[in-house]
């Protein structure tokens, strides 16, 4: 795997990112899920994939996940999407890309398609998440969570085997970015790609944001068995099957 570069944003926040240059060529965005870093199997899936068929290639670490500068509690989607912006202004600069989206990256892709219209070719979502703070998170809290949120500023949230610290400050910034009522216009392939034993995210949020694109060609893809992060080499192989019919 080639090497990580870090990318200065401002005085105090360094990005970490992986890319793969093409001066005149597609590019693969992919953006990783809610605590979650570019070390698991779907960033290198992918960037071999990119690196195969000469096209570009950008993955990045969110502020305050991985080795990217900045606390996890200081960040919130408004954040995580500008970050996103800018290493794609830097990066792809005025090429064509694919989004491929896991979990909370879908969210992330769905900003960036309103800020990027014309340059976006495809969006690939993998258990996709959006407003997953406001139905996952808040409306699923107690009284006394939610009471001890707002107290306090924080909660630590326990899910499996992790435990979150959730902020009422990303709570908030969560219902400022909200893009499921919104209708997509441009004439786009869009794949949603969702395990059938999700115990994260429900498959309702990937057919809510195909409800979104209104011209697209559109494609919901059921993996039987599969989990959330769709991660063993046989769920890695439909992912490339599907980024590669988006492609032709």
């Amino acid at each position: 795997m080639t090497k990580f570069s870090y990318l200065k944003i401002t005085k105090n926040k360094k990005i970490r990112y992986l890319k793969i240059f093409q001066k005149k060529s597609l590019y693969l965005v992919f953006l990783h899920g809610f605590m979650s870093d570019l070390e698991g199997k779907k960033p290198k899936v992918f960037f071999n994939f990119a690196k195969r068929n000469k096209l570009g290639f950008l993955a990045l670490e969110y502020s305050g996940h991985g080795k990217s500068s900045g606390k996890f509690i200081n960040g919130n989607i408004s954040k995580w999407s500008k970050e996103t912006s800018y290493l794609i202004k830097k990066i792809v600069k005025k090429n064509k890309m694919i989004l491929i989206g896991s979990s909370m990256g879908t969210w992330i892709s769905l900003n960036q398609i309103l800020k990027f219209k014309d340059q976006i070719s495809g969006l690939i979502g993998i258990g996709s998440a959006p407003e997953f703070l406001q139905y996952l998170m808040w409306k699923k809290f107690s009284k006394k969570m939610k009471k001890e949120i707002k107290k306090n500023g924080i909660i630590n949230l326990k899910h499996g085997d992790y435990e979150y610290p959730i902020t009422f400050q990303l709570i908030k910034d969560g219902r400022k970015n909200k893009v499921l009522h919104r209708k997509i216009h441009q004439k786009i392939n869009v794949t949603m790609v969702h395990g059938s034993k999700d115990k994260s995210v429900p498959i309702i949020y990937s057919k809510k944001v195909l409800n979104m694109f209104v011209d697209s060609k559109k494609k919901l893809v059921l993996v039987k068995n599969g989990d959330h992060s769709l991660s063993s080499p046989r769920w890695l192989k439909i992912l490339q099957k599907e980024l590669k019919l988006i492609i032709n």
